[in-house]
């Protein structure tokens, strides 16, 4: 596969209306993943993608498995552990403009992830490895997954692309920022939104974080910006591009749209403009739609939604 990237992912219930869980209440059930999110967005796009994880041996493992197959992501390296459950992700709208999501993943399949769970050849041909902050945090053994996964990318010659994705209660009360700090400087490509980026290198405009977290090593540094766009430090030239005004129904999996649509541009050989542009569009495209990944658009899709005139930059 052109890109790999390995990590969590959970069964995802999502409940359907609006307010707090109540019994019979009615809700749907899904999956979702930051990794798997950027797999099936590169997918759609056009391009080959694998993820590698562990699932557990029930219906929730089955179903993330069936529905990364039916996108068409390889997952033949995937482990299927009979001594661990699937996570669970739960979502409720607690009112119309916001949203409770909690995790039970203590003990998940995926919390076990280890080198032993990648293969000698698991990178052969890969050009792009794709990395969040989410799976070191997971345990031990994860971040040394993620370590190994890193030094094999070095030796191959592909690209690491790292995510920073924080979230608090994956690190519960860990300092997350040595170790995010450690993967930020072994990528070639980071992804910040700008409180990411004042997590690592301190408060400071865009520019001026991109230029700080680029003294650690990447040599392409993106921060996400939401609906002011983004901005990205390549090489020291600074890159700015706005975003797309569209109405907005979800805005999860926004920030996995936005990097699958910048590594595909990537992929492409793309000027930097039009990478961000193309990544500002997937962006847009996913918060129109409701779902942490099914919006996710086809190159087709992308097209036709770039031409609409309701469709402007910001």
């Amino acid at each position: 596969a052109e890109l790999c990237t390995l990590g969590e992912t959970m069964g995802l219930f999502t409940a359907s209306e609006v307010g707090p869980l109540r019994n019979g209440a009615p809700a749907t059930i899904g999956i979702g993943g930051a990794e798997s999110n950027v797999a099936i967005g590169v997918r759609r796009l056009g391009h080959s993608a694998e993820w590698i994880s562990r699932v557990g041996a029930d219906p929730l493992g089955a179903l993330i498995l069936r529905e990364l197959r039916a996108e068409g992501v390889d997952i033949d390296h995937v482990r299927v552990d009979p001594e661990a459950p699937t996570g669970i992700m739960i979502k409720v709208r607690r009112t119309a403009a916001s949203s409770d999501v909690r995790y039970l993943r203590a003990g998940s399949a995926a919390s076990r992830l280890s080198p032993e769970d990648l293969p000698e050849d698991f990178l052969a041909g890969a050009r792009i490895l794709h990395l969040t902050g989410i799976t070191p945090g997971l345990s031990s053994s994860a971040r040394a997954a993620v370590e190994k996964a890193v030094g094999e990318a070095k030796r191959c010659g592909a690209t690491v692309s790292f995510d920073v994705n924080y979230r608090a209660r994956v690190w519960k009360n860990v300092d997350p920022v040595p170790c995010l700090r450690e993967f930020v400087a072994a990528a070639d490509v980071v992804f910040a939104s700008e409180h990411e980026a004042a997590l690592l290198v301190g408060e400071g405009e865009p520019a001026t974080s991109a230029a700080r977290l680029a003294t650690l090593g990447p040599r392409t540094v993106v921060i996400k910006r939401g609906e002011q766009g983004c901005l990205a430090s390549v090489d020291g030239e600074i890159f700015a591009e706005p975003a797309f005004k569209v109405p907005v129904v979800d805005t999860v999996g926004a920030g996995d749209a936005f990097v699958a649509g910048f590594l595909v541009g990537w992929l492409e050989g793309r000027p930097v403009p039009e990478i961000l542009t193309l990544a500002n569009l997937c962006g847009a495209f996913v918060v129109a739609a409701p779902g942490d990944w099914e919006g996710l658009p086809t190159r087709a899709e992308l097209d036709e939604f770039r031409s609409r005139r309701d469709i402007v930059s910001r």
